[in-house]
């Protein structure tokens, strides 16, 4: 029971943070600054079309989270929190190093372990994977 219930922990709060980073992006929510405001920054880190890869990058967060947290499609669920946060290393942190500090890409490094060893282990037994397989 105690590593179902970790898993659940670890799925609700990584997912639901996804879901809150996709809102800022697609609604401007959470201080965010929606479609349009992602979208010009990133053009000026020359991520074009930016207001179309900011509405991608916001479904693939939403979306992914939404599925960690509720421990459904899991492996799809995670595939989609990688790749968000490989490009987010590879386009904005990644020059800066490993640490967080210095606007590193340790945070991001860490929410893909997490996401690939859930994806590996499986969501547990308190997730809708447990309950339609």
């Amino acid at each position: 029971m105690s590593i179902a219930l970790g898993l659940l922990i670890v799925r609700l709060v990584v997912g639901l943070l996804f879901v809150g980073h996709g809102a800022q992006k697609l609604f401007g929510w959470f201080g965010g600054y929606g479609p349009k405001g992602t979208g010009g920054w990133l053009e000026s880190i020359g991520v074009k079309p930016g207001v179309a890869m900011a509405v991608v990058a916001g479904l693939m967060e939403l979306v992914g989270g939404i599925l960690f947290a509720a421990g459904l499609l899991t492996p799809l669920a995670a595939a989609l929190i990688v790749l968000t946060m490989l490009v987010a290393i590879v386009k904005v942190h990644g020059q800066n190093g490993l640490w967080a500090t210095a606007n590193g890409y340790e945070y991001n490094l860490v929410l893909l372990a997490i996401a690939i060893g859930i994806a590996l282990t499986g969501a547990g037994e308190y997730s809708l994977d447990a309950i339609i397989r």
